[in-house]
């Protein structure tokens, strides 16, 4: 089912071809940004007449005299050489009843198919998630549900980091000051406070910090004993880490961590070396690209061990040998930039063609404009901020409805509260360092998840009083202007999520949305649906199971689900 956007295009092109241009090269039309302007609008005549030394205007009057629009609507020129397109009302209804016969809403699966692997969340072993976590979580999930509905084979790989010198402070401290009641109660605490007081010990005695050194040794030998410490310790991370995915509905499709490439490292230094893309600086081997830093890619430290740089290089060539990977995406925060273009390029350079991507993001802000942190300067614990989302909607879901009973509070609750912190994360461009706020991202007004949660739960409402149930089986008529307007906005929904992907921008989907909900909110005020005449009835009940359909879908895509109560 061709888009609005593609049937103007398809046109223009017709048109082009008749007035002896041929192919006109990639034609936009886009929806308008004011409807004064009309709905769809080109720029394609501007561009031509610079191209083909003719002026816009004349050419763009050219264009709409030959472009065959009968069945769309009309055409017209605007300013230095526009042309703005008015969709007819029986065109916007024909549309509406081809999507409310469609399950995908307009949306076509894509022709060309791609393995794309998406690399995010990644927490580290005995460290709670924090709030930073929110965004490459969040962002990551709805990446991936996107792209799978546009029809890619998607893989999800939560990259946990479970290695590393800290393991050796580790150790130390469960050997020496670990406390079993601790553990059983809040096992990610405990393993932070030995961690803590290991560390502390270890810069005030050189004894103790050589003792944390050789713990370290035994579990990278394989001691017995270290690895039962160091396995426990990741299996109770893992663990901490289940509870908050299921509380944000993330799934991931494999959990290989930076343990797993352990064995490759050795291989991927030697076959660096030589290959000759690597070699000894200051007793470690190094990556130099000059072009792009003075800093080397370290691959292989001075005393032995594997940095990141190493893990990730034997992680890459898994993805692409295993899954057969054509696109690899990392949702990896901002400061990591630099790491991910000496990937990039060393990558290039060993022959891997495949679209590498690294989605950046910025930082959550506390109302002091700093990042996000406790009162004693900690990070925020994540489970603790998803715990007061929860907790917060309760009361707005027990003020706005006391009727619902314990069991609906409690899932409505848990619905709009994990909405909110998603939506408030999804809604911002992902490069904006945002302020976190409670108060607006639970308010029922504006651009948040429960307005958005609220206008499908208010449309939903309409089909529960009807005496029977409905299904869209009559042609539909449009005539009030709050309908047009809402049929119009309904129909960008196919173009919106193909434009997601460009630019990784989630937030294009969430703004759209909300655009939409605004609409339906005009319509709902001043278009009766029961009440209406029984042509006009039908006609309202299939726009708004479409808008409902499509509301919940994008929700579901961003990974936010909606309430059939509120």
């Amino acid at each position: 089912m061709a888009t609005v956007s593609e049937i103007l295009q398809e046109r223009l092109q017709d048109a082009l071809r008749a007035i002896g241009i041929g192919n006109g090269g990639l034609l936009q039309a886009t929806p308008t940004a004011d409807p004064r302007h009309g709905d769809y609008q080109t720029n394609a005549a501007m561009v031509l007449g610079k191209k083909l030394k003719q002026k816009p205007r004349s050419l763009a009057g050219r264009i709409v005299a030959h472009l065959s629009l009968s069945d769309i609507g009309i055409a017209e020129v605007a300013g230095p050489g526009f042309i703005n397109f008015r969709l007819s009302p029986d065109f916007l209804g024909h549309r509406l009843h081809e999507l409310a016969l469609d399950e995908r809403l307009g949306v076509e699966r894509t022709e060309n198919p791609k393995t794309v692997v998406i690399d995010f969340s990644s927490p580290n072993i005995a460290k709670p998630m924090h709030v930073g976590h929110i965004r490459s979580t969040v962002l990551g999930d709805a990446l991936a549900n996107i792209t799978r509905f546009l029809g890619h084979h998607v893989i999800t790989d939560n990259h946990i980091g479970d290695w590393g010198t800290q393991f050796g402070k580790i150790i130390f401290g469960w050997k020496h000051l670990l406390i079993a009641e601790n553990l059983d109660s809040d096992p990610v605490s405990e393993l932070v406070r030995i961690y803590r007081e290991a560390d502390t010990a270890a810069k005030k005695d050189s004894a103790i910090l050589e003792e944390c050194r050789q713990e370290l040794v035994k579990l990278q030998r394989g001691d017995n004993e270290n690895r039962r410490i160091w396995q426990r310790c990741v299996d109770l991370s893992i663990e901490g880490f289940a509870k908050i995915y299921d509380l944000l509905g993330v799934r991931f499709d494999y959990q290989l961590s930076e343990s797993f490439y352990n064995p490759e490292l050795p291989r991927v230094v030697q076959e660096l070396q030589e290959r000759g893309f690597a070699e000894v600086s200051d007793g470690a081997v190094v990556v130099w690209d000059r072009a792009l830093s003075e800093d080397p890619f370290i691959i292989r430290k001075s005393d032995g061990g594997y940095p990141y740089a190493a893990t990730d290089i034997a992680t890459l060539q898994y993805r692409l040998d295993r899954w057969r990977a054509e696109a690899i995406w990392y949702v990896v925060g901002a400061p990591q930039q630099l790491h991910f273009q000496q990937l990039f390029s060393l990558a290039r350079r060993l022959g891997y063609q495949g679209d590498l991507q690294h989605i950046a993001f910025g930082s959550i802000l506390g109302e002091d404009h700093k990042l996000m942190r406790t009162r004693s300067g900690e990070s925020v614990p994540l489970q603790a901020l998803l715990d007061e989302a929860v907790l917060r909607a309760t009361a707005i879901v027990a003020e706005k409805n006391p009727e619902l009973s314990e069991q609906e509070r409690r899932s409505v609750s848990r619905i709009v509260g994990i909405g909110a912190v998603k939506y408030s994360e999804l809604s911002q461009h992902r490069m904006t360092d945002y302020i976190f706020s409670w108060d607006k991202m639970l308010s029922l007004q504006g651009n948040t998840a429960p307005y958005l949660q609220n206008a499908y739960v208010r449309c939903r409402s309409i089909f529960r009083k009807l005496p029977i149930p409905f299904s869209a089986t009559i042609s539909i008529i449009l005539r009030e202007q709050a309908e047009l307007r809402l049929a119009k906005k309904i129909l960008q929904f196919p173009d919106i999520v193909s434009a997601v992907l460009d630019g990784f921008k989630p937030n294009i989907l969430a703004t759209y949305l909300y655009d939409m909900a605004a609409e339906f909110h005009g319509f709902y005020e001043s278009c009766p649906v029961l009440s209406a005449e029984p042509a006009v009835r039908e006609a309202r009940l299939i726009l708004c199971d479409i808008f409902s359909r499509l509301l919940r879908t994008g929700l579901h895509l961003l990974g936010i689900q909606v309430p059939e109560k509120m």
